[in-house]
């Protein structure tokens, strides 16, 4: 089912890119209420306010799978009150969206099968598979380590508005009739 590029992200033009916008996130579990309010406000500056749902959705998913799998010794978002960070960047290509996070761990994100469908958590990579338009996730090299996982989405090419024609009166069209 979930089949994402494992290595590195797909081919994006350098010259189409239009923005770029990353923070750091603490080792807390109110880091993912941060995310959202940071991809909120960028996606807002950069006029694909529209695209927030999806994007937020993905958002909290990766920042919270970073939090609770890649933090050491961290069971859990709450567990772990300092120690390294997440980082989250949001880059935007003429056509496309990428979210990547950045966490300590070389550990590749694994999805999880599971029949129990009551059970709180373990779909978050189903989740990002579903909602985007693909993810994966490479290793850092050198001094940094750790990983980055990153989601992408087409944004579509903008289509031009077309021009406002009047609408000329038929010559046949019938008088008016006053309403009471």
């Amino acid at each position: 089912m979930l089949q994402p590029l494992r290595q590195g992200l797909p081919p994006l033009d350098p010259s189409a890119v239009c923005d770029a916008a990353s923070c750091a996130l603490p080792a807390r579990f109110e880091a993912v209420r941060e995310a959202r309010r940071f991809t909120r406000a960028t996606l807002d500056g950069w006029d694909l306010g529209e695209r927030f749902d999806d994007v937020c959705l993905v958002v909290s998913e990766l920042v919270t799978n970073a939090l609770r799998h890649a933090l050491p010794d961290a069971p859990g978002p709450r567990a772990c009150d300092h120690g390294p960070s997440v980082r989250l960047h949001l880059m935007h290509w003429t056509e496309r969206l990428v979210c990547a996070v950045r966490d300590p761990s070389r550990e590749s994100p694994v999805a999880r099968e599971s029949d129990d469908f009551s059970a709180e958590s373990g779909r978050g990579l189903f989740l990002v598979d579903s909602f985007s338009d693909g993810w994966g996730w490479h290793p850092l090299a050198g001094t940094l380590g750790g990983k980055v996982v990153w989601a992408l989405f087409r944004l579509g090419p903008v289509a031009p508005v077309a021009p406002v024609l009047p609408i000329a009166p038929a010559a046949t069209a019938a008088p008016a009739v006053p309403l009471i």
